[in-house]
């Protein structure tokens, strides 16, 4: 499994930007997708998730701001960002767990894009 994340780029304060994540492979309908950010000297925090049913959840600081979604014909996870700050600059990533079973266990395999960056000026 393969996923390219784009959309990323410059933009005032205020402005907004779509950021896709395209997923190769016959996982991406039946498993939930993640944003994910991480700024310069900060850790990559959580930032938005989607289930395969379209279940959404979404970090506090970008509530009302950010949505989530996805096109399972398409095989690809959208993240619309509006009202951008200068605190959402990052490198944003999309992920895919994927459980599995194993040996009598249950595990995750964890797939990452490549992660695309967002800039947001004041």
């Amino acid at each position: 499994v393969q996923l390219q994340a784009s959309g990323g780029g410059l933009v005032q304060a205020g402005g907004s930007l779509r950021l896709s994540c395209a997923a190769s492979g016959s996982i991406f309908s039946i498993n939930g997708v993640g944003w994910y950010r991480q700024a310069p000297g900060k850790e990559r925090e959580l930032v938005a998730t989607i289930t395969s049913t379209g279940s959404t959840n979404y970090a506090d600081s970008v509530k009302g701001r950010f949505t989530v979604s996805r096109d399972n014909a398409k095989n690809t996870a959208y993240l619309q960002m509006n009202s951008l700050k200068p605190e959402d600059t990052a490198v944003y990533y999309c992920n895919i767990k994927e459980p599995y079973y194993s040996g009598g266990y249950y595990l995750t395999r964890s797939y990452w894009g490549q992660g695309t960056q967002v800039t947001v000026s004041s």
